[in-house]
């Protein structure tokens, strides 16, 4: 028998286990689902007591998060974690450092065999796809491993590939959320012409608890590519330019330039470097296309959720600079130049 389920039908919404819920994508996904109204709780290192992480786990507990103790690679914890919390959806989003520790939580999921859906730390490109340069390379081996792993214990998952964050893509910083679009020149990747797609935290956060308890998107790699945000580095440089009201020189990062900043082994500079390189050279989000069988787009799953619009975010990084951008005379403005009316501007 063929059962038909409608696009917003979905499971009554258990409760969810996020790792790495401090990080920058943790946060959003954190925050989405506690304004999806699911219970949600975070798993945090009892250490992490003070500075940033600890400011952010006390925000994410204020609005109602609740704290657990622990490390997944704990397998025996977990188990007892997942068991005694009756948790549904778990949700990983941990840094590079911690993909392997992945394995563990796979095979406590697999044990207590009562969580329906499995996202792990992926976040980025379709890693079954994408071949970038080393040093990132070894990152994309261990997220193929905690895939492979998933699948051969016939884990529940959905894997999001959400393609760039939302902002300037700086080769040699640590990330490029860190960094306000540049004042002095632009670095464009070869010839700049090869495209991308581009994706504000909150709209990763708000797609991906859309998708967890999705019968459609059980399974299923899940990819984000809003066509009002798919735009080559020069374009990213135009727009940037119209919103600051003036022309920046540009300079050429070449092939070779990425390849030489990658092989230095800097980390985690030359991690982002080896991924400039995937995307802005070789093309890594706009080589391929979608398999029916086992990709679907956001977009068409979810028609009635907008996406934020690229030009509405750099708005926002030219409201931030507030008094550092200066008129054309050379006096200070007090304000960001903005030619365009600061409207909310989205894209289904």
């Amino acid at each position: 028998m063929t059962v038909s389920v409608s696009p917003s039908a979905s499971i009554a919404k258990g409760r969810v286990l996020i790792v790495g819920a401090t990080g920058f994508i943790g946060q959003f996904v954190a925050e989405a689902s506690l304004d999806s109204g699911r219970p949600t709780y975070i798993l945090v290192r009892s250490s992490n007591g003070c500075g940033s992480k600890a400011t952010a786990i006390k925000a994410l507990q204020d609005k109602g998060a609740l704290i657990l103790h622990g490390l997944i690679n704990d397998t025996k914890l977990m188990e007892k974690i997942l068991r005694d919390h009756e948790i549904e959806i778990v949700i990983s989003a941990v840094g590079g450092e911690n993909l392997a520790d992945q394995l563990s939580l796979v095979e406590a999921i697999k044990a207590v065999d009562t969580v329906k859906r499995f996202l792990p730390s992926e976040f980025g490109h379709d890693v079954d796809r994408a071949n970038p340069v080393e040093p990132g390379l070894s990152m994309y081996v261990e997220k193929r491993k905690v895939r492979r792993l998933i699948e051969d214990l016939g884990v529940p998952y959905t894997y999001i590939c959400c393609n760039s964050i939302a902002s300037w893509p700086y080769h040699d910083n640590t990330h490029p959320s860190q960094l306000l679009p540049p004042l002095d020149q632009f670095q464009i990747y070869g010839d700049g012409s090869v495209k991308a797609y581009f994706v504000a935290g909150n709209d990763i956060g708000k797609f991906t608890m859309k998708t967890v308890d999705d019968i459609r998107t059980l399974n299923k790699s899940v990819h984000f590519r809003p066509s009002c945000n798919l735009y080559s580095i020069n374009e990213l440089a135009s727009l940037w330019e119209m919103k600051i009201g003036r022309t920046l020189p540009r300079v050429t990062v070449t092939e070779n330039d990425l390849l030489a900043a990658a092989a230095e082994n800097r980390l985690p500079q030359s991690v982002v470097a080896s991924f400039t390189h995937d995307i802005f050279i070789k093309g890594c989000q706009v080589n391929f296309s979608l398999d029916d069988a086992h990709d679907l787009d956001v977009g068409n799953l979810y028609p009635d959720v907008s996406f934020r619009n690229l030009d509405e975010c750099f708005n926002d990084f030219a409201i931030r600079m507030g008094n550092e951008l200066v008129t054309e005379d050379g006096n200070s403005s007090g304000n960001p130049v903005v030619d365009q009316p600061l409207a909310i501007i989205t894209c289904a």
